[in-house]
């Protein structure tokens, strides 16, 4: 037996759009048993098995609300916390290591103690793109500025009949060629 208030908040969770599809299906299974369908009945409708119905009912009665939803899930429990999760984000929008332009995973993973793995995960459900340039960095190169001389020199007064090659960072390589 549901009382009203039951009944009510069942049908929001079985109509409703955002409710999560298992809990709104196990509503509608509770529901329609307590309007007198069987659990063979139910389970046709809903294109599962009987035993499923049987099960999700029986959690109904004791449990009531609580019974509908998800069990713990087997499995290993998290060794990594959220707050550690977060710490990682921060670290990798917020944060440069001493001596580069952006965190690789193995040296972000060293320094939180956790594994270049974890850190990788944390990167793909988060989206942060250390190595992605979002603004400009200066190099830290401590030859940088001979070698900005030595480039824009080519550029200015380029040796006769010498080809100047340009390579970024990416291995991309771009030529132009100079001749007189």
């Amino acid at each position: 037996m549901l009382t009203e208030a039951e009944r009510q908040t069942l049908q929001g969770w079985a109509s409703r759009r955002r409710t999560a599809q298992g809990l709104a299906r196990r509503a509608r299974m509770v529901l329609w048993c307590a309007d007198g369908l069987t659990n063979t009945a139910v389970a046709a409708e809903l294109g599962i098995t009987r035993d499923t119905v049987g099960k999700w009912r029986t959690r109904f009665i004791r449990d009531r609300y609580a019974g509908l939803g998800d069990e713990p899930r087997p499995g290993a429990p998290r060794r990594i916390t959220d707050a550690q999760v977060e710490q990682v984000v921060v670290r990798t929008l917020e944060e440069v290591p001493e001596g580069a332009t952006h965190w690789s995973k193995r040296e972000l993973a060293r320094q939180m103690g956790i594994s270049a793995t974890s850190v990788h995960r944390i990167w793909r459900a988060f989206g942060p793109k250390p190595w992605l340039a979002e603004d400009f960095k200066i190099s830290t190169d401590p030859f940088l500025i001979e070698k900005i001389r030595d480039v824009v020199g080519l550029y200015l007064a380029p040796p006769q009949k010498a080809a100047v090659f340009s390579v970024d960072e990416l291995g991309r390589a771009g030529a132009r060629h100079h001749s007189e």
